[in-house]
C-alpha cells in the first residue's frame, strides 16, 4: 500500500497541473477577445506624429524622436518614459540600440536604430509589430520572393504577429517600433542573443531592468 502514495502524489500534480493550464488558458482567450481595449496608443496618431516630426526635422533623427516623445507625454502622459535611456539590443543575429519609451504587457513602443547597419532575424511574435522608418531605409524579405520589400523614411513596415522575415538596415536607421498584442513572451526573443551569444550581462541586466520599472510602473497605473 505504501508504494501506491508516489503514483497518487503524481496523479494529483498532474491534476493541479492540468486545472492551471485550463483556467491560465481560459483568462488569455478572454483577454484576447478583448486586447483593444487595453491600448492606449493609436496607429493611425503614430503613423501622422511620426511623419510630422520627419516634415518638422528631416535627417536630424534626435529632434524628430524628441518631437515624438513631447506630443506622446502631452496625450498620454502618465504612460511615457521621458528618460532617453539607450541601450545595446542584440536580438535574431541583429545589433542595434534602443530607448523604450514605453512597455506593458500589451504593449511596447521604442526607437530601435544603428548608426552603421544591421541584419537579422525579426523573430516570430506574438504581436503585431509597427516599424515606423524615422530615418534610413529598412528592407525585408520572406522566402518565395525574390525582391526584398523596401521601407523608406516616412514608411511603415508591418510585420503581423506570428510572422516572420529577415530584415536589414543597410546602413543608418532609426525607426519607432509599436508591438501591440502579449509582450511578456516577446522578450524571450531579446534576451536569448544576450544569454547564448554576447554574454553582455550589464546590458541584459540594464534591459531588464528598464523594461521591468516600465512594466511594473504602468500596471500600478491600471495599464495592462
Amino acid at each position: 500500500m505504501p508504494q501506491q502514495q508516489p503514483t497518487r502524489g503524481i496523479g494529483r500534480l498532474l491534476a493541479v497541473l492540468a486545472l492551471l493550464t485550463g483556467l491560465l488558458s481560459s483568462v488569455v482567450y478572454l483577454a484576447e477577445q478583448h486586447l483593444d481595449k487595453f491600448y492606449i496608443f493609436e496607429l493611425d496618431h503614430l503613423q501622422d506624429l511620426a511623419k510630422r516630426g520627419i516634415a518638422q526635422h528631416g535627417n536630424n533623427t534626435k529632434g524628430v524622436v524628441q518631437y515624438i516623445v513631447s506630443e506622446l507625454n502631452d496625450k498620454v502622459p502618465a504612460h511615457v518614459n521621458l528618460e532617453e535611456e539607450w541601450v545595446f539590443n542584440n536580438a535574431g543575429g541583429a545589433m542595434g540600440a534602443m530607448y523604450i519609451i514605453h512597455a506593458s504587457i500589451t504593449e511596447y513602443l521604442i526607437v530601435f536604430g544603428t548608426a552603421v547597419g544591421t541584419e537579422g532575424h525579426t523573430g516570430r511574435h506574438t504581436a503585431d509589430d509597427y516599424f515606423h522608418i524615422l530615418s534610413g531605409t529598412q528592407l525585408a524579405y520572406v522566402p518565395g520572393e525574390y525582391k526584398a520589400e523596401v521601407y523608406k523614411q516616412g514608411s511603415v513596415h508591418h510585420l503581423r504577429r506570428g510572422d516572420v522575415k529577415q530584415y536589414k538596415m543597410p546602413e543608418g536607421c532609426f525607426a519607432l517600433e509599436y508591438a501591440r498584442g502579449w509582450i511578456p513572451p516577446m522578450l524571450f526573443f531579446g534576451f536569448a542573443d544576450g544569454l547564448s551569444s554576447t554574454l553582455d550581462l550589464p546590458t541584459l541586466w540594464k534591459t531588464t531592468r528598464i523594461t521591468g520599472r516600465e512594466m511594473i510602473v504602468n500596471l500600478l497605473k491600471g495599464k495592462i
